[in-house]
């Protein structure tokens, strides 16, 4: 049996497979983020620990023989997250998450150097971690001062189950740190945002060996002895691994908090100008592209908390096929935005409110917004000479029919809904385990059995792509208000 974590934002995923890849048992545990100032996102590392072992608990209560036959562990994490810790492993302040703003000015300096865009191959945003460690160095210097290692959130628990600091590719890509075309930490780019090599986990890729599991955590947890940790990789690396997208032209759409857009690479041709990001995949010698809007469902959420509802039952409001674009037009910049337009400082806007404007109809163009949004990122990879014809939809926006048909309208692309898509990432990581177990990477990595495909309604697409030319002309106009 092989056990796969995935380390959300808002909880852990954890999922056990047989040595087909064939799930056996689940398990989830939540948490929360802290917001103590605008812009903050914030979560603190013992959390996923007291949730680690609540999954653990509840796959060993429930599924013991499974879980007591477990040879190999590996997990997904949200990237970007900045967790320091002193020399006894403790954190020394809660994680600055990947949301988080603070570190607009710090990210502008380092982006200023053109070593940056020319060794990353991205450009460096205010939630990579490389600027969260520079405002710690201004706004919190003995902290700063006392900082052992840097380390990524996954590898945080990484660390709790092995005693090692270990990283992998894929999520190292993502620190502004990594010479992401040759694999490698950059002494440059450490250099110049103040940090120092011994300061950094040792890196491997994804689908190696980490460590053998703590026998003290392994006698606690009811894990035989000898389980190996498998790296493991950046949350939406080790979903395309969930979902097969590990060649060139394969990619997905995932609606999850943030909206990803993403295409397997078989080589590495960055080009940070467009705001795609360029990270290493987590298997070696691969690479993906990536687009990235921030407030995807969290822009559901967030209005279903202003209407004191719940995302489901807004959800519900809007059922059945679409029929046309709404009159309100929604700009999902709720904690600013990434690709295509690197604004930390952009907020959203609705457009076009009536006195008669219902819940549904805000529903309605919110799933629209960030559907154009996505549509944005699309146009940013095809500049780059990326061609998408069909992706995979994934995460838990993916569940509403409506939302799909809107977004497969508005990108042109069909849509193709995997069964069993909640698990995308925690399946990704279960079979980075079967890989470091010895598994072979083609035969392992493969599509998952599709439930059924959505393709665009031709008869409203150009209602829809006048709408989407309607939404492009806002941004600039909201920048200059703002």
């Amino acid at each position: 049996m092989y056990l796969g974590l995935d380390l959300g934002t808002s909880g852990l995923k954890a999922l056990i497979v047989d040595e087909n890849g064939a799930a056996v048992a689940t398990a989830h545990a939540q948490y929360d983020v802290s917001q103590p100032h605008p812009n903050w996102s914030e979560q603190d590392p013992n959390e996923w620990v007291i949730a680690c072992l609540k999954v653990f608990t509840e796959l060993d209560n429930n599924h013991g023989a499974a879980f007591q036959n477990i040879r190999a562990i590996s997990m997904s994490g949200h990237m970007h997250g900045a967790v320091v810790v002193d020399t006894s492993g403790k954190p020394l302040r809660p994680c600055i998450l990947w949301n988080d703003m603070r570190s607009e000015a710090e990210a502008k300096q380092l982006d200023a150097d053109p070593n940056f865009r020319k060794i990353s191959g991205n450009i460096v945003f205010p939630g990579f971690t490389a600027p969260k460690l520079m405002w710690m160095q201004k706004h919190e210097p003995d902290l700063y001062d006392r900082i052992h290692k840097v380390i990524l959130p996954k590898d945080f628990l990484l660390h709790w189950l092995t005693k090692r600091y270990v990283t992998d590719m894929s999520d190292a890509a993502g620190s502004s740190w990594l010479d992401v075309g040759a694999r490698d930490w950059s002494e440059t780019l450490l250099n110049a945002s103040g940090m120092r090599m011994d300061q950094m986990p040792d890196l491997i890729e994804g689908s190696q060996i980490a460590g053998i599991i703590d026998p003290t955590i392994a006698h606690e947890c009811g894990f035989n002895q000898d389980v190996k940790v498998i790296a493991g990789g950046a949350d939406n690396a080790v979903a395309a691994c969930g979902v097969g997208a590990a060649q060139e032209g394969q990619g997905f759409v995932s609606l999850g908090t943030s909206g990803v857009l993403l295409a397997a690479k078989n080589g590495y041709h960055p080009a940070p100008e467009t705001a795609v990001h360029t990270f290493c995949h987590a298997v070696p010698e691969r690479w993906y592209q990536m687009a990235v809007m921030l407030s995807a469902t969290n822009s559901l959420n967030w209005l279903a908390n202003t209407l004191n509802t719940t995302p489901a039952q807004l959800s519900k409001l809007c059922a059945g096929p679409i029929s046309g674009p709404s009159k309100i037009t929604f700009l999902p910049y709720l904690t600013g935005e990434r690709t295509p337009h690197n604004d930390a400082d952009i907020g959203g806007a609705f457009i076009g409110l009536k006195s008669n404007t219902t819940p549904a109809d805000l529903c309605q163009s919110v799933m629209e917004g960030v559907s154009f949004a996505l549509r944005d990122c699309l146009e940013a990879l095809k500049s780059t000479g990326t061609e998408l014809h069909e992706i995979l939809a994934i995460g838990g926006g993916s569940k509403s029919e409506f939302w799909i048909e809107t977004l497969a309208t508005i990108l042109n692309l069909r849509l193709a809904l995997p069964d069993k898509g909640d698990f995308g990432a925690a399946l990704g990581a279960a079979r980075l385990a079967m890989i470091g177990d010895g598994a072979d990477v083609e035969t392992t990595l493969v599509p998952p059995a599709i439930a059924k495909h959505v393709s665009p309604n031709k008869k409203l697409q150009s209602e829809y792509e006048a709408a989407y030319q309607r939404f492009k002309k806002l941004y600039p106009l909201i920048k200059e208000a703002s």
